[in-house]
């Protein structure tokens, strides 16, 4: 599939629901193939973060798309574990995923001014030999002519289980039950929300990754794009 000749850089766009693995998938996948990466999910992350330390009421939708117009930052690879993201020169990889973030981020992504904001700031990304772009709506509204749609997903028991780990590694106390209800109020609001909802492109192979390894899912991603 990618071995057509085309005048555009090749896009393959990597969706799905917070937890499905999509984001430790795109870099591998980034790296495997030597494309860029666009990791949307974290953009709206930084808007939430930079709107946070400027003091930007979350609730002031004009306000914080004037944060997304003026956003800076730089995707970064050369770090071999995983990519760096900074915002105005920092690091702020950890930081921004952090809960209040995350749910912050989820909040401002449903404005229409942010997300018209960064439509074109994230299709700047899409520049030679290729970019992986991983979000919520890339292969439906982001890069709709995309050469290869993916979308992950898991069940929210998983994906709760995955996100308990993480936090525990971070010697977080959290609670599985609260962290299910999180992800099924994040899954409902994603995925009702008017401006570009949360669901498969209709053309995107779709892989339930609730029982499978982070490797069996990237053999599968590969398989789909050969």
């Amino acid at each position: 599939m990618l071995a057509m000749n085309v005048s555009a850089p090749i896009v393959i766009t990597i969706d799905g629901p917070s937890g499905s693995g999509k984001g430790t998938l795109s870099q591998m996948l980034a790296r495997h193939l030597g494309y860029h990466l666009l990791d949307s999910g974290a953009l709206y992350r930084l808007v939430a973060l930079a709107a946070m330390k400027k003091g930007v009421d979350l609730a002031n939708e004009q306000a914080v798309s004037s944060v997304a117009i003026g956003l800076d930052v730089i995707f970064s690879l050369e770090n071999k574990e995983s990519a760096q993201i900074l915002l105005e020169g920092i690091k702020v990889s950890d930081e921004i995923r952090q809960e209040a973030v995350s749910m912050a981020a989820s909040q401002v992504a449903a404005y229409p001014s942010v997300r018209a904001a960064l439509l074109e700031r994230q299709r700047e990304f899409a520049i030679a030999p290729g970019l992986v772009a991983d979000g919520r709506d890339m292969g439906t509204t982001i890069f709709p002519t995309a050469q290869v749609k993916l979308f992950l997903t898991a069940s929210a028991e998983a994906r709760a289980e995955r996100r308990y780990k993480q936090l525990c590694l971070k010697g977080e106390s959290v609670d599985m039950a609260a962290l299910v209800r999180d992800i099924r109020e994040r899954d409902e609001r994603d995925s009702s929300r008017t401006i570009s909802p949360l669901r498969p492109a209709e053309d995107a192979v779709i892989i339930d990754s609730t029982s499978m390894t982070i490797d069996e899912v990237f053999t599968k991603m590969l398989a789909a794009i050969t």
